[in-house]
C-alpha cells in the first residue's frame, strides 16, 4: 500500500502531534501499570514516529507489515528492533508489558473475524498484568460518505496534493487517496486504495472481552477518536 508514498509519509502527516500523543500515552501507561521502564511493542508502528518519544521511557520495539515504512523507521531509529509482520498473525518470542496499536490502524481489520484474531494475537503477546492500548477507527455513525477531503505539502522542492472522496459499502469505509507528487525530476500520480472496518463501541468492547481481556473505553483518547485500554489479568 505504501510502496510509492512511504518516503513522503512523515511529510504528509507533519500535522500530527506525535510528541503530545506520546506524552498522553505515557500518562495512561503509568496510570495503569505504574512507573517503570516497561517493555513496549508498537503494532502498526509505521515510520516509528511515536517510538521516537516512547523510547525515552520504555524498552520499545515496532512491528508493521509494510517493509517500505519499516525502512524509514530503521533509518530513523537504528538501535531499536523492528519486525515485519501482519497484526493478525505475527509471532514474536517475547512478551510485553504494553502493546500499542495507534493512529486507527486497527481499522484495517475489516471483518469481525479479523478483528477477533488480531486482538487474540496481541493478547497472546502480553505479559500477565500487561496493557493493550488501541486507538480505534471511526464508528459507523461518525463516518460520512460522499464527502471530499484534501491535504497539501508545499515545500520548495516537493509539492504533494492528496484528494479523496469518502464512500461506504455495508460496514466498510472506502477511500482512494489520489496523490499528485511533484519533485524537480518529475510529477507522479499515485492512487492508494483503503478499506477500513466500521465497528461500534459495543462491538469493539465485545471483541476485547472475547480475547480474554478486561477493557475500558475512553471516548476522547489521544486525538478525539477514543482509546481502548485492555488488561490481561492472571487467570484464577
Amino acid at each position: 500500500m505504501y510502496r510509492m508514498t512511504a518516503k513522503y509519509y512523515d511529510k504528509i502527516y507533519a500535522f500530527k502531534d506525535y510528541a503530545g500523543e506520546s506524552r498522553l500515552l505515557r500518562e495512561r501507561i503509568e496510570r495503569e501499570l505504574g512507573p517503570g521502564r516497561h517493555r513496549l511493542l508498537d503494532v502498526a508502528c509505521g515510520t516509528g514516529a511515536h517510538l521516537v518519544h516512547l523510547r525515552e521511557a520504555y524498552e520499545v520495539e515496532g512491528l508493521d507489515r509494510s517493509s517500505e515504512l519499516l525502512e524509514v523507521a530503521r533509518e530513523r531509529l537504528p538501535s531499536i528492533p523492528f519486525h515485519c509482520g501482519d497484526m493478525r498473525n505475527f509471532r514474536l518470542p517475547s512478551r510485553y508489558d504494553v502493546i500499542t496499536c495507534l493512529f486507527s490502524s486497527i481499522g484495517y481489520m475489516t471483518t469481525p473475524e479479523d478483528l477477533a484474531t488480531t486482538l487474540r494475537t496481541m493478547a497472546d503477546h502480553l505479559a500477565t498484568g500487561g496493557a493493550l492500548i488501541v486507538e480505534p477507527w471511526i464508528t459507523p455513525s461518525a463516518w460520512f460518505p460522499n464527502t471530499v477531503h484534501s491535504l497539501f505539502v508545499d515545500e520548495p522542492e516537493l509539492k504533494i496534493a492528496r484528494i479523496n472522496t469518502s464512500a461506504v459499502s455495508g460496514r466498510l469505509s472506502i477511500f482512494d487517496l489520489h496523490y499528485l507528487i511533484g519533485t524537480p525530476e518529475r510529477t507522479e500520480h499515485v492512487i492508494e486504495h483503503h478499506e477500513m472496518g466500521l465497528f461500534t463501541v459495543e462491538e469493539m468492547t465485545a471483541a476485547f472481552e472475547a480475547a480474554g481481556l478486561g477493557v475500558t473505553c475512553d471516548p476522547e483518547g489521544l486525538t478525539g477518536r477514543g482509546l481502548y485500554v485492555a488488561r490481561k489479568e492472571a487467570r484464577g
